[in-house]
């Protein structure tokens, strides 16, 4: 099981696949590599998948109240990146695992081959700060398995949830026994609540992908096209349905983007 010491605490890691152009997938504020299964067989058959545990997350250090930072967890994803001795990666990252990477791009653009963004934002307006506080309280005040009974009312489309909802029971249980610390997680929160990038977003020059979906709950889609409009040069795709989490949702949509965005910048 492959970890890496980063700024004093361990990353778990891990590759999948042994060609093509590496992919490095940073998942949203669960900050969990499982978030990305849906996506790993298919990317995995022409590129190297790199999969990893945000700190504080998964299998990776779980004690760094009070050390978080959005710069930070750029640099533990560069930490990955020397660690599988890889000088550059397509990135792909959800909510704020895209806010990492928009960071890693002003701190190195060189480690990255490509940008892909899915369902982020620049700045927090009072809609999506209303959405977390409102997730907060629920966490602060009933715990981690209300939070977690809440957490696909946020993230998928009506009919989806009816749909899945044994998937959706099974994968509530694993995530509240795999549940971060209260306080590291509330503390997480307010960090991208308060996160700010639109001064320093227009000097990205990568390839890059903002994606996003119409019925998105959380994130509305205009706080994401926000994003695009201030990155030069970015390609913008909307989807008709899907939710906050369409990578799960509509994997199959989602995934052949992806693929074709990749072939594109690779060519």
């Amino acid at each position: 099981m492959p970890f890496v010491a980063s700024q004093g605490v361990q990353i778990h890691y891990e590759m999948i696949g042994s060609i093509g152009s590496p992919i490095i997938l940073s998942a949203g504020m669960g900050g969990a590599a499982h978030f990305w299964t849906p996506q790993v067989l298919s990317l995995s058959k022409s590129h190297r998948i790199i999969l990893y545990d945000q700190a504080g997350s998964g299998k990776s250090s779980r004690e760094i109240i009070g050390q978080q930072s959005i710069k930070r967890m750029a640099e533990d994803v560069m930490a990955v990146l020397d660690a599988l001795m890889i000088s550059e990666a397509h990135f792909v990252g959800h909510a704020i695992g895209a806010i990492v990477g928009i960071e890693l791009a002003q701190i190195d653009s060189s480690r990255l081959r490509s940008l892909l963004v899915v369902n982020a934002w620049a700045k927090a307006d009072p809609y999506l700060a209303r959405c977390f506080e409102v997730r907060k309280k629920i966490l602060k005040s009933s715990g981690p398995e209300a939070y977690v009974d809440a957490q696909p009312l946020f993230l998928y489309p009506p009919k989806w949830i009816s749909e899945h909802d044994a998937l959706l029971k099974e994968d509530g249980k694993a995530m509240t026994a795999n549940f971060p610390l209260v306080d590291l997680l509330l503390e997480k929160i307010n960090l991208f609540l308060e996160y700010d990038g639109r001064a320093s977003i227009s000097n990205i020059n990568l390839p890059t992908l903002v994606t996003t979906a119409v019925d998105d709950f959380l994130v509305p889609s205009y706080l994401t096209k926000e994003l695009h409009t201030l990155i030069k040069n970015s390609q913008f795709v909307e989807l008709d349905w899907g939710g906050h989490a369409f990578t799960s949702a509509r994997a199959d949509a989602f995934n052949q983007l992806a693929l074709n965005f990749f072939k594109k910048v690779d060519a």
